[in-house]
Parts: structure tokens; sequence; C-alpha cells
């Protein structure tokens, strides 16, 4: 699914209105109903008190428009006009009339704190204040509003965007910001909803199908892109009939010192068990028996030194390598390091001590092959590209710092989101039962092993990220999170894959509220 820009939804919004020969307004008007059928399905006619809060733009408008539905399905609405400025869009001015055409209540001004209404926590809260639009703080009265809001513990619903979220920037005041239980978002999602300094200003979230032209849709290439099912099916490779293992590559997994063995065992395991044909480990002497007690079907090399990797000689050319998982940063590491990416051009998966080994040594970053995968943790990142001030500032320097290097870098969370040049895949699967030692190591060998097979490097990092989350996300319903550990993951790997080919259970159709009223 695509995540359009501020400016591209105002494109689309406009061709629409073109191309389907409708007014802005008609197209307000298709939203607002969106919104009510959303919140008449699942009340019901119920007599909850609904506050509908409206700014004088564009959002507003939208909110008039749900309010006018709710009022004449017979809810239990009170509207209120967030007077926050002199000027007011002609949609909101237009749905103003409408709402006092409809009812004999017309909306209630609000232009300070004397005028805000109690609010009881089994009420119901629509936020339509401010858009997509916004691009300053609220004033004072209409943060302490917000306050008001959350003060109340009562569910609050956001029209497209929580009100005070910018689309670019992070809020310069979390007070000035709704916090929303749900948040219903015309025609895609926003990238704020998966960013850590602004996912926490909607619970939850979904998309309504406003019928934004469909070309425009299909066509418009975004800056980034929601990854789910539907975007890495794809992305699959079947197995052929006659294929042997050698089809599917031969990885090499570089890393493991003294005490740090596991982390090599895990990589090699999930880069096996997410296909891949051939594994060698190279470790260091410690932990040969080690790994060939543990994992028999792979094979083994060792360094020259007893505790740490201080060389990396291999007899074979392998078709990828996963790195730095365990790996330490001894200078003596770092130095065979330095001659081995000299000496080899194959693809590459890095993570872990890897990552911390070109961040003490920055030329190495130059010796990388294109298209090498980065997969750091926040603190690695860091190390990488500096520090940043936010999320979006992270993302510009990884950004910068992946075309600069022809590198694609995986940022970890709780939506994972990739990086390759000036495009960002947002991962949807996941939870936070893989806050757990190992599931990076895991993540590394997916990566690697499907590389192995032939998938191009961004393909198999968008793929394996998807495939990574997913296994967790089907471990915990038997583990719950605390209990999951790395192993879990790689255990599930086969189920992720049955997954995709799953189809979900069809709901039997139902009409719309508004589709009924206009049959009857």
């Amino acid at each position: 699914m695509k995540i359009f820009s501020k400016e591209q939804i105002y494109q689309g919004d406009a061709l629409t209105a073109k191309k389907q020969n409708i007014s802005s307004t008609e197209l307000m008007e298709r939203a607002g109903i969106q919104i009510f059928n959303w919140l008449h399905v699942r009340m019901q006619g119920s007599q909850v008190p609904i506050h509908v809060f409206c700014g004088i733009g564009n959002n507003g408008g939208d909110g008039l428009v749900v309010a006018r539905h709710l009022l004449t399905h017979g809810y239990n609405v009170t509207t209120y006009i967030v007077n926050c400025s002199d000027k007011r869009s002609k949609d909101f001015l237009i749905n103003y009339d409408r709402i006092k055409q409809t009812t004999k209540e017309w909306p209630e001004m609000m232009a300070c704190e004397a005028d805000f209404p109690e609010i009881h926590k089994d009420d119901i809260i629509v936020d339509a204040v401010f858009g997509i639009g916004l691009n300053r703080p609220a004033n004072d009265w209409v943060k302490a509003l917000f306050v008001h809001f959350k003060n109340s513990k009562a569910f609050t619903l956001s029209i497209d965007i929580p009100s005070g979220v910018y689309t670019d920037k992070i809020p310069e005041d979390e007070n000035g910001v709704v916090w929303a239980n749900y948040t219903l978002s015309f025609q895609a999602p926003k990238l704020v909803f998966f960013l850590p300094d602004t996912a926490k200003y909607t619970v939850e979230w979904e998309v309504l199908d406003i019928g934004i032209d469909r070309e425009f849709l299909f066509t418009t290439e975004t800056v980034a892109e929601l990854i789910g099912k539907n975007e890495v099916l794809p992305l699959y490779q079947p197995r052929q009939k006659y294929a042997h293992k050698g089809t599917y590559g031969h990885a090499l997994i570089v890393g493991g010192s003294y005490g740090k063995i596991g982390s090599v065992l895990l990589a090699s395991r999930a880069t096996l068990s997410i296909g891949a044909g051939l594994v060698t480990a190279y470790i260091p002497k410690c932990g040969y028996q080690i790994m060939q007690t543990a994992l028999p079907e792979a094979m083994v090399i060792t360094g020259e030194n007893e505790q740490i990797i201080s060389d990396i000689n291999v007899t074979f050319e392998p078709t990828v390598i996963g790195l730095g998982i365990g790996m330490g940063t001894d200078k003596k590491t770092i130095l065979g390091l330095e001659a081995f990416l000299k000496e080899h051009q194959r693809p590459m998966v890095i993570d872990a001590d890897g990552l911390n080994c070109l961040a003490q040594k920055k030329s190495l970053l130059k010796l990388l092959p294109e298209h090498t995968v980065l997969t750091p943790h926040p603190k690695e990142l860091e190390r990488l590209i500096g520090h940043w001030k936010d999320d979006f500032d992270k993302l510009k320097k990884t950004k910068e710092f992946s075309k600069k290097y022809q590198v694609i870098v995986v940022i970890k969370g709780a939506h994972t989101i990739t990086v390759f040049q000036d495009k960002y895949y947002v991962n949807t699967t996941g939870n936070p039962g893989m806050a757990t030692a190992g599931s990076g190591d895991v993540l590394t060998g997916i990566i690697t092993g499907l590389i192995s097979q032939g998938y191009e490097a961004l393909s198999a990092t968008v793929f394996g990220v998807y495939l990574h989350g997913k296994a967790a996300d089907i471990a915990i319903e038997d583990l719950g999170y605390q209990s999951l550990i790395a192993s879990h993951i790689i255990e599930a790997l086969g189920d992720a894959y049955i997954d995709l080919f799953r189809q979900p259970e069809e709901p039997e159709p139902q009409k719309e509220p508004e589709e009924e009223a206009a049959n009857n």
C-alpha cells in the first residue's frame, strides 16, 4: 500500500474532482459519509453522547458532514466549532450552512477555555479540528482543549489524522496534539502512524476508501510504501522440481567470539530454515564443537585465533556473506575485516559488531559492495549516521547515507523501515515479543538466506523483514510476548511461508447503511 505525501494527497483530491466531474464539496460529502457509516455500523443507534469538534478548515468540514448524518439518523450529537482563526474554507462554510438547515441546535462556538463542554469517560469524541494542512502549532486554548479530551478518557476518533500532528515533522508540544484511540485515514495511511515519535498519537488506524481516482493511486510514485502480504507475495520465488542444494546458493556466515557463538548458530540456522542450499559458518576455534554439535546441517571453518576472528580466509566463492554477528570489535578483528572486504565483492548482509567495526573505521564503508544490506539497531545506526533530533531527521540522514554508499539500511523497530535510495519500505508484521536477544541475528540469517536463493538484495530485505515479523506473530499465538525467544522465530518460518497463501475467511457481504437507506 502506498503512503502518499501531503502534496500528493492534495493532487489526488483535485484530479479526482476533475476526472469524476464532482466538486470538492461533493468529495467532502463522500468522505464524511464513509466516516458516518463506520460509526453507524458500530453504534447501531446507541444514544451515547457524541461530541463532534470541528475546526474551520476542510477537516472541520468533514466533521460537519459526519455530525449532520449522525443527527439525521437520530444520534445524540452535539457539534462544536473550534473558532481558532478568522479564515474559513469554502467547503467548511457550505457544510456549516447545511447543518444549520438540518437541526435547530446549531453548532456551538468555542473561542476560549470557558466554552469547553463537560465530557464523560463513556462519551465519544469525534476530532475534526485540524487536518493534514496544519503547518503551525495550535494556540494555547486549543492545546487546553486537546488536554481536556485526554483527561476525559472518552473514546476519541480522529478524522484522517489526529489534530495537531503534521505529516512531515514532529509536533513541538505533545499537549498540542489529540491523542486518538482510533484514526480513520482517507484512502491511505500517513507515514507518521509508523514512526516512534508520532505513532503514540493514535492507538489504532484504518483506511477508508473515498473513491480517489484509481489511475492516480496506481501510477503515482510515492516516497514510502507500507509492506503487507499483498506487497510481498509477488516477491515469492517457488521451488523448482529439479532443483538441488546448489540451486539455492552457498551462504557464508562470519562471526562469533568467545561466549558469543550462539549468535552465529542462530544466524546460520535461520539461513538454512529460510531456504539456502548450503551454509558454512566461519568462526573462531573456540566455537567449533558447539557449531558442529548444535547444527549438523551447517559446515564449519575456523580461523587461526582461538577466541576472536582475526582473519577471514575461505577457499570457496560464497553466493552471499552474512557478517558481523557476535564478532566483537577487537583491533585484530577490524584489520581482518578490512582485508576481507578488499578481497571479496560478493553480496553481503552486515549486522551487529560488523556494523560497529564499520563505525569505528568508516573508511571501510567505501569497500562495501553495492547493495550491501546493513541491519542496525538504533544505537548501531547512530554510530553510522550520527545523532538525529527526531524520526524525520533520522530518515533523512539514513537516506543520505544509503545514497552515499549505495547500501540498503534496515531501521529496526516496531515498524521496521527499509531504506534504499529515496524510498522507505514500512513493515507491518512483528510484535513486542521480538525485543529479545538473538532476534536480530535471525533477521540477518533470513535476509542472507533469501539472497542465497537468488532474491535481489532489496527484495530479499523487504521480504525477509516481513517473514521475520510474521513468524514472530505466529509464534506468539501459542507462547505470548514474554516467552518468545529467537529460536521460536526460526521454528515458525515455515508457517510464515505457508501463511502467504492462506486465504482469509470471506465475511458475509452486508450493505452500507447509506446504501440501505437509499434502497428503502
